[in-house]
């Protein structure tokens, strides 16, 4: 079992049409057609979204996307047209709100590694391969990869994983020309918030991206980033100067969360039918820190 331990009831706000809720993010259409993401503090570990939510991660997440956008603006358009909280929308509102142009998404989690972790780990234990791409004997958990590399993911529903998936599958699903052009895109901008990273002592170690056209646009004209980018959410932040390849590494992101939930303490089987529990007071602000401390380190300001 997986999901929404408690389904949350979406705010409904004059002259906005709920359109989804997201594992993090409500979604509505204004009536000029735009779209209107809102960020909540959710958080979701072992493909459950918690009962329990980390204040202020919505506003770090938003705050964070922007900043990245801007970074990136030379090399891929944003979907962002402005950070307007539309009216009669409840105060709380105030510094999660991204209003955006509609976007026809392609249907491709685009993943960029750099490292060697997480799901590119376990696939490179059973065959040497991370998506199909034949890596060298001796990596470890954390090993810098000889380049970075494309390595896509069907997007899943709320409650289900992503599945990794081969290059030759994005061809099948997208045609050729725009499997090439998010790869090259991909790997463009996972290449200079590497280097952003890494000047800021953090080290990059991947990070999915999700791209889409403007509405009506052809296959031939640019693509677009949407949704959130480079964030603890989508990627994984390592410290420099903690990094030891051979073991997992300390990171920005939901650590303290799924640390506590698989550990004895909470008192969780993973593998049960039973959702998760609460979180301890002291995992919350474990996690908070640790978004506030990724945001603080990247943009070079106090949150």
């Amino acid at each position: 079992m997986s999901g929404f331990v408690e389904q949350p009831e979406p705010v409904q706000v004059p002259g906005l049409v709920h359109l989804h809720t997201g594992k993090v993010r409500e979604l509505y259409r204004n009536d000029a057609g735009e779209l209107v993401m809102v960020a909540s503090d959710r958080i979701s570990a072992y493909d459950w979204v918690l009962p329990t939510e980390i204040p202020d991660k919505g506003r770090v997440l938003t705050r964070l996307s922007l900043w990245w956008f801007d970074q990136l603006a030379d090399l891929v358009p944003n979907h962002v047209i402005s950070t307007e909280v539309p009216e009669g929308a409840p105060a709380d509102w105030a510094g999660r709100v991204t209003v955006c142009k509609p976007l026809r998404m392609v249907p491709v989690e685009c993943v960029a590694r750099g490292y060697l972790t997480g799901s590119g780990l376990a696939e490179y234990r059973s065959s040497r391969t991370v998506c199909g791409l034949a890596l060298p004997e001796g990596l470890e958990d954390g090993s810098r990869l000889p380049a970075p590399i494309f390595t896509p993911a069907s997007k899943a529903e709320v409650g289900e994983h992503d599945e990794n998936v081969s290059y030759e599958e994005v061809v099948r699903r997208v045609g050729a020309e725009t499997a090439a052009l998010l790869r090259q895109t991909t790997l463009a901008v996972y290449g200079r918030a590497l280097e952003i990273a890494g000047e800021r002592g953090l080290i990059l170690a991947d990070t999915k991206f999700e791209f889409g056209y403007a509405e009506g646009a052809s296959h031939e004209e640019e693509l677009i980033v949407g949704d959130e980018v480079l964030t603890p959410d989508s990627s994984r932040f390592w410290p420099a100067e903690f990094w030891e390849p051979g073991r997992p590494q300390p990171s920005f992101d939901k650590q303290y969360v799924r640390d506590w939930l698989i550990g004895p303490e909470s008192g969780w089987d993973r593998a049960g039918e039973q959702p998760p529990p609460e979180l301890p007071s002291k995992v919350v602000e474990q996690t908070r820190e640790k978004y506030v401390e990724a945001y603080e380190r990247l943009t070079g300001t106090s949150w």
